[in-house]
């Protein structure tokens, strides 16, 4: 695959297994292949996840806004030509810290760096931010598996 940014949802679809309603990238718009990526996503009104506070404001969950860093990170994987018959799991997430709420209408900036990369395990450090605000950041390290005969 070619990889021409900004990347799509259609693009993203190619590369990534899941769909909607857990496709969680809006767009890539930074790729630097075994180093670093930066997607977008797009926090809408009508997301079925949202949770409201007491003030009424809808809030992403931070399981989510993980999920959504994780899959950046899964977009770089997954782009090399060797990983495309593979499937990332998670392995385990370290000191992930939410710094502050995202809210329907944000548009969050997701980083992933490549901080150790093997052919089967990889270790990547992810950074969500909000208006130059950092929300949520952490280090991320997954295993890559043969994808199932059915898939």
């Amino acid at each position: 695959m070619d990889l021409k940014l900004p990347l799509d949802h259609a693009d993203i679809e190619r590369i990534l297994p899941h769909r909607y309603p857990f496709l969680l990238v809006d767009r890539i718009i930074e790729f630097e292949v075994d180093k670093r990526i930066v997607g977008i996503k797009n926090v809408s009104h009508n997301e079925r996840y949202l949770s409201y506070t007491m003030q009424g404001a809808p809030v992403m969950p931070p399981t989510i806004l993980t999920e959504a860093v994780a899959q950046v990170g899964a977009i770089l994987i997954l782009a090399k030509p060797e990983n495309r018959q593979r499937l990332p799991f998670f392995a385990g997430i370290e000191r992930v810290r939410y710094r502050r709420p995202v809210h329907a209408g944000d548009v969050v900036v997701i980083e992933a760096n490549v901080v150790r990369l093997r052919s089967r395990m990889g270790l990547l450090k992810g950074v969500a931010t909000v208006n130059g605000l950092t929300v949520a950041e952490g280090s991320m390290t997954f295993a890559l598996g043969p994808k199932p005969e059915d898939a």
